[in-house]
């Protein structure tokens, strides 16, 4: 694989500058796989647009970063698992949870069910079954639920690949392996 090199701020694109300034004073640095997509200004600022929306979907907060560990193991992204990782310890969870979370062994029934929802829409394309639709609604959500989680796979998939392509260096603690 070629390696991907990650742009000095400097090299970045002015109209970036006030997409990073948010980064570095929300986590003190610019990381790397953010630096990366800024390649294309164009996917870092529909990536930062569209995660910015989903904020006011179903999920939130300590949930949106539950599932976000989720899609981040099924697609096997170590970066993507230090970031939420670190971000899910600020929200609240303890380590151990995440670790749980991560398996889909949680306790709590409803973070099983989205567990097995992420997985078959990974797994199979979107599809899901009927009874696990109804599983899912009979945990407490609804069809803007759905669409808000599938909205989440996906841009966080996005950064997956993203990672995963590029294999640039991660600059968060390393998440347990599982």
């Amino acid at each position: 694989m070629i390696p991907f090199t990650v742009p000095a701020y400097e090299q970045e694109p002015e109209l970036l500058k006030p997409v990073y300034e948010r980064y570095k004073k929300a986590l003190g640095f610019v990381p790397n796989l953010y630096a990366v997509i800024g390649y294309s200004p164009n996917a870092l600022s529909s990536y930062v647009q569209f995660t910015a929306e989903q904020v006011k979907g179903t999920f939130h907060g300590k949930d949106r970063e539950a599932i976000f560990l989720i899609v981040s193991q099924l697609n096997g992204c170590e970066y993507c698992l230090a970031s939420h990782t670190q971000s899910a310890l600020k929200f609240g969870w303890t380590e151990d949870e995440t670790l749980l979370i991560r398996k889909g062994r949680s306790p709590d029934p409803k973070w099983q069910v989205i567990y097995k929802v992420v997985k078959s829409i990974l797994d199979n394309k979107g599809e899901i079954s009927n009874d696990l639709l109804t599983e899912f609604y009979n945990v407490g959500y609804n069809e803007a639920a759905i669409m808000d989680l599938l909205a989440l796979i996906m841009v966080m998939s996005f950064t997956n690949y993203a990672y995963r392509m590029t294999q640039i260096s991660i600059d968060f603690p390393a998440a347990k392996e599982i």
